[in-house]
Order: C-alpha cells, then structure tokens, then sequence
C-alpha cells in the first residue's frame, strides 16, 4: 500500500546546545514564494516557555542549532521499502550577532508559539512540503469533528522516521479565538516530542463532510492543514494549543525577525 506523503512531511527535531541534544520535537515544511521554512514552536527554537521566558531544560541551556531529519532525495514515496534512508541536516538558530534567524508573529510575537525558519540545508534532501492548497478550507472542521496531529510522541517515530498519527476532538469554536489570540484547542492525548506537530483535517477517501454543508464521495485522500500543534495547556488536561493556519499565513507574509530580549512577555 502506498505510504501517505503526510506521514513523510511531518519532521523529527533534535534542538542541540553546543552539539548536545536538548530533546526532540516536531516541524514540518512550507513553500511561500518557492523558499523552504521549517515551520516549528516557538519554544522549541528559543528553548524558553513562551510566557515565562524561562529555560525548559532542567539544565537551563537554550539551543543554538536544530538538527532536522529529512527524507534523502534518492528515496520514492511508492512503499514502505523505499522510503528507507534518512539524513539528519543541522539548521543555525542565530546569526553571528547572536540574533535569533527564525520570523514570529508580525503582531503578537512570541505570544503566538509559531516560528518561520529559513532553511539553508537542503542539499542531498527530498522536501515533501505543505502548500497553500492545504490551507484553502474545503473539509468541515468544527467543534467535535476528528483531526490528525502528525509527529513524534517521546520521539518515537511509526518505524523508519515516520511520523505518528494522532486522534484529536476539536474542542473550542473554530471562528473564535482562544484567550484573544489565533488559536483553538483540541481534547487530544499528546506527549512531549509532538510540539510543532502539523494539525490536520483529514479522509482517507470515500464520503467526506465539506465545509460547505454538503457531503460527497471522494476517490482520493483529502486533507487541510489546520495548524500547529504546541502542547498542551496544564500537565494534568488532555487539551492542548493549536495555532490557526491564518497565524501561519501572517507569519510568512509579514512575519519579524526573532526577538532576542526573552524576557517576560507583558
């Protein structure tokens, strides 16, 4: 059976403080205007909880670099066989000034747990990005609908380095944003390892419900990418953050550098 590509488009993250591995997390790719980015939390670059601005290593390092684990370009998606080699490429976090490489929120900054991140390693590498087409809102996705959250739960990938599926119920109304800001959550059992996890409505095929009210037959897969998935809101609910697709959007149309000053947010 053919693998689906969103099992390969969703990327192991490995943020590392001078070579030494800080954990791991989840990104993903997108094209905007045929330039790669990793697409990632915000709190997975800064190594810092998005409020506090505290370090979340017990260590209290902060990572400069990110190693990505990228599809090599030999393989082809046709079976499980193929889709075999891996390559780990090291991405820098900050410029020789120490200033922070990644774009934020043009409005809310960090507030939003998203970051843009130009990619400079993609030699040797196939790029299984997300598009503008799976932003376009065609599937229904409304409180109580089902969504996919594609990553890495403890690290753990679906063998080889696919990504593992995760159910989730949206949980809050999707025209309303969450506590003012862009985002909506979902009743979902995720772990550590799956920050940064694209969120996904999702049909294998057959009778799909639409946005548009009605219901049709579909030959192929259809998805929509939802947004980003960046944990959950206490250690002891099984809700969690997702960042809106039009966070996103915004991000990569007017999207600021990194703001080095992690202190507090207001």
């Amino acid at each position: 059976m053919p693998i689906s590509p969103f099992s390969v488009a969703s990327l192991l993250l490995t943020p590392t403080a001078n070579g030494y591995p800080l954990g791991t997390a989840t990104g993903f790719v997108y094209m905007d205007d045929q330039r790669p980015f990793l697409i990632t939390n915000w709190h997975v670059v800064a190594g810092r909880h998005r409020i506090t601005g505290q370090p979340i290593h017990s260590s209290g390092a902060t990572p400069d670099a990110i190693a990505i684990r990228h599809l090599e370009d030999r393989a082809v998606q046709t079976s499980v066989d193929s889709v075999t080699q891996w390559r780990d490429l090291i991405e820098p976090l900050f410029d020789d000034e120490s200033n922070p490489l990644w774009l934020e929120h043009p409005r809310f900054g960090r507030r939003v747990d998203v970051i843009a991140l130009p990619l400079t390693q993609t030699s040797g590498i196939q790029l299984v990005p997300y598009s503008d087409e799976l932003m376009t809102e065609t599937m229904r996705a409304g409180v109580s609908d089902w969504v996919n959250i594609l990553g890495f739960p403890f690290g753990i990938a679906g063998g080889g380095s696919f990504a593992v599926w995760t159910k989730g119920g949206i949980a809050t109304e999707m025209d309303v944003d969450f506590e003012g800001l862009p985002c909506f959550l979902i009743d979902s059992r995720t772990r550590p390892g799956q920050s940064g996890s694209p969120v996904i409505a999702y049909s294998p095929g057959g009778m799909t419900a639409m946005a548009s009210g009605n219901t049709i037959n579909i030959k192929n897969a259809m998805a929509n990418l939802l947004g980003v998935y960046s944990g959950r809101i206490s250690t002891e609910s099984d809700l969690g953050h997702v960042w809106k697709a039009k966070a996103l959007r915004e991000i990569l149309a007017k999207g600021v550098k990194g703001n080095g000053k992690l202190n507090p947010s207001p």
